[in-house]
């Protein structure tokens, strides 16, 4: 399906014009996933940005220990659903299909959280990561305590914080640039 509408209501350079680096990055992704994310290229726009994006994006979401990756993109999609980050909801509700293995827990996180099939300790880390995308001025000792009754370590509450807050970041970089979704996210691990 080919997108008729521009990926970004800023330029999208070619990719003869990117720096090497961003275009190897680029490219290594198309390669793995077969299709190139336009978040790639609409940040591809400001290379400084893009190289600052991807590395905090990396350190966050690539992590093998602590929350699961799966975890982690279920932060984003509540966050992102709750910012009306179209973008986000939908690239990042694929990856969670991807990761969980489970078709319909992207959905259910995107509309609701509090009704989706999670855990209680899922819902906790969602609170919380809604908490900080929300109001994290509100943010006290109280929900610290209520993340540990769950077995939550002190690194994994800063992650849930810092991709909350991050992704609060994407989701206005997103709805500012009018980024639009790959028509390859929405059908991506429906059917497992």
């Amino acid at each position: 399906m080919e997108a008729t509408q521009p990926i970004s209501r800023f330029p999208v350079p070619d990719r003869t014009e990117m720096p090497d680096d961003v275009r190897a990055r680029i490219e290594a992704v198309e390669e793995k996933v077969g299709f190139i994310p336009n978040v790639f290229l609409t940040l591809a726009y400001r290379p400084d940005e893009f190289r600052a994006f991807m590395a905090y994006h990396d350190a966050l979401m690539e992590k093998k220990e602590g929350l699961t990756k799966a975890e982690r993109e279920m932060i984003v999609v509540a966050t992102s659903a709750a910012n009306q980050c179209q973008y986000c909801v939908i690239a990042h509700g694929a990856i969670l299909r991807v990761r969980s293995k489970n078709p319909l827990i992207a959905d259910q996180v995107a509309t609701n959280y509090r009704k989706a099939d999670l855990t209680p300790r899922q819902r906790a880390m969602l609170d919380f990561a809604m908490k900080v995308s929300q109001e994290a001025h509100a943010v006290g000792p109280a929900d610290h305590t209520a993340l540990a009754a769950h077995g939550f370590t002190q690194d994994e509450i800063w992650d849930m914080a810092a991709i909350a807050a991050f992704f609060a970041l994407s989701n206005r970089l997103a709805n500012v640039t009018e980024m639009r979704p790959n028509p390859e996210f929405y059908a991506m691990a429906r059917d497992m």
